[in-house]
């Protein structure tokens, strides 16, 4: 195995929770410990746009396979959908129940969206109805993230609550599976 070291290191104001490169690797969103978060250049660092729009602190964020839309998911219980082509305001605002929404994943064929709470719910939006359509999973327990599976088939949704810690694996055509 090689070494990894750090080839670059970029400085914000504020702590810093999750970033996502771009398909293309030229574009960095940077969320965080401000409402703002920024699109930033991956190759310099330097910010390219503030993203406004957030009440509150940020935990998430995932760029579409386009490689043009991407989401952020913040603490004021919303997610919202980015154009990088307009970049003055979000171009859908995806709420949630109960809490922050703390992980976003898009299928590999960009179709699907799911978006995670901390507690009990994960949405599951069709993107190809400018997320209009929209599957509320709701279970029993704290969340620690989701994944789908490459070829898109299943959705899995990782739970680490001390009683019902689990892995759960949805399928396409609403079958549950415990693994």
């Amino acid at each position: 195995m090689e070494n990894f070291g750090p080839p670059k290191h970029f400085r914000f104001p504020w702590p810093v929770n999750h970033t996502s490169l771009s398909p293309d690797g030229k574009l960095l969103v940077v969320v965080g410990d401000d409402p703002d978060g920024i699109l930033v250049d991956a190759e310099t660092g330097k910010t390219i746009m503030p993203l406004s729009g957030h009440l509150d602190f940020s935990f998430a964020s995932e760029w579409h396979p386009d490689g043009v839309t991407f989401a952020t998911g913040n603490q004021d219980k919303t997610c919202r959908i980015w154009d990088i082509r307009n970049l003055s305001k979000s171009s859908a605002v995806l709420k949630g129940n109960l809490g922050a929404i703390r992980s976003i994943r898009y299928t590999s064929d960009g179709r699907y969206m799911a978006m995670a709470e901390p507690a009990d719910f994960v949405h599951v939006y069709d993107t190809k109805t400018g997320y209009k359509k929209e599957q509320e999973i709701d279970i029993f327990g704290e969340i620690s993230g989701t994944s789908f599976s490459p070829d898109t088939e299943s959705l899995f949704i990782g739970v680490w609550d001390r009683t019902y810690g689990s892995l759960l694996e949805y399928g396409r055509g609403d079958r549950l599976s415990p693994l």
